[in-house]
């Protein structure tokens, strides 16, 4: 099946290796709406395709994988009282795809950006990655999975503080907590992450897929997903959430009520 891609996310087939890439490279790879409908088009005929086994997604460039939304989109929605989570109550980024799904980060890594990163498997990053979730400092929350995967990924402790505190952590520091598999120079990254794949294409595919389907599906992440849903509306449609983005666009220290 041929599926028609926008220019700014690649959808490559190599094999039985599905490679994703978020092509906004002079905007950090900073998501659009339509860069996120074709990416789940992309997932979707992936997850559909039985000649697919593995998936690489990464982003184009060196500076950033992905720094989220783009905030030219997402102001004027704050600013309409639309909602900037995700859509579906029970499901989060790649939530429901039970093929292996590796990252590619090289460079920024944060914001929607580490959420989509959340829901994939295995994660090699280049030696100049940084990761971080700063949505706090901006009056928003991180609401894409991140409050239900974080702290079952990494200890409780390190998700409070890139929850709370809002900084960034380098690719050293996401390592040693867990966050990440592997660090590679950033010349090797894409070459590792295809290696990595093609070993897992070694293996029987039902058997791994039905591996990470029996993983995902005893977490139960659901109820976490409709809590954070739930929650995160308070924040969404606040004051403080229409006057952080302002202010980062503007560049200009925000001057939160908290209302």
């Amino acid at each position: 099946m041929t599926v028609q891609m926008p220019e700014t996310f690649k959808y490559e087939k190599q094999g039985k290796i599905a490679v994703m890439t978020v092509n906004r490279p002079e905007a950090m790879n900073a998501f659009t709406e339509e860069m996120l409908a074709a990416m789940d088009a992309a997932f979707e005929d992936f997850q559909n395709d039985d000649d697919l086994w593995v998936a690489v997604f990464t982003g184009a460039g060196e500076k950033a994988f992905c720094a989220g939304m783009d905030l030219g989109e997402a102001i004027p929605k704050l600013n309409s009282g639309e909602e900037l989570g995700y859509s579906d109550h029970t499901k989060r980024p790649f939530s429901d795809v039970f093929k292996p799904i590796i990252t590619a980060v090289n460079g920024f890594c944060i914001a929607g950006g580490m959420e989509f990163m959340q829901g994939t498997d295995i994660r090699i990053a280049a030696e100049h990655a940084t990761f971080g979730l700063g949505e706090v400092r901006f009056g928003l929350v991180p609401a894409g999975g991140t409050h239900v995967r974080l702290p079952r990924q990494i200890p409780w402790a390190v998700a409070m503080e890139l929850l709370l505190v809002g900084e960034n952590i380098d690719a050293q520091r996401a390592y040693d907590v867990g966050l990440i598999n592997k660090i590679v120079p950033k010349e090797n990254l894409m070459e590792e992450a295809m290696k990595v794949a093609e070993k897992i294409c070694k293996n029987s595919p039902l058997a791994v897929r039905t591996a990470k389907e029996i993983a995902v599906r005893q977490a139960n992440l659901e109820p976490g997903f409709v809590l954070e849903k739930a929650l995160s509306a308070r924040v969404f449609g606040s004051h403080d959430a229409e006057e952080g983005p302002k202010a980062f666009m503007e560049r200009r220290k925000p001057n939160f009520t908290g209302k």
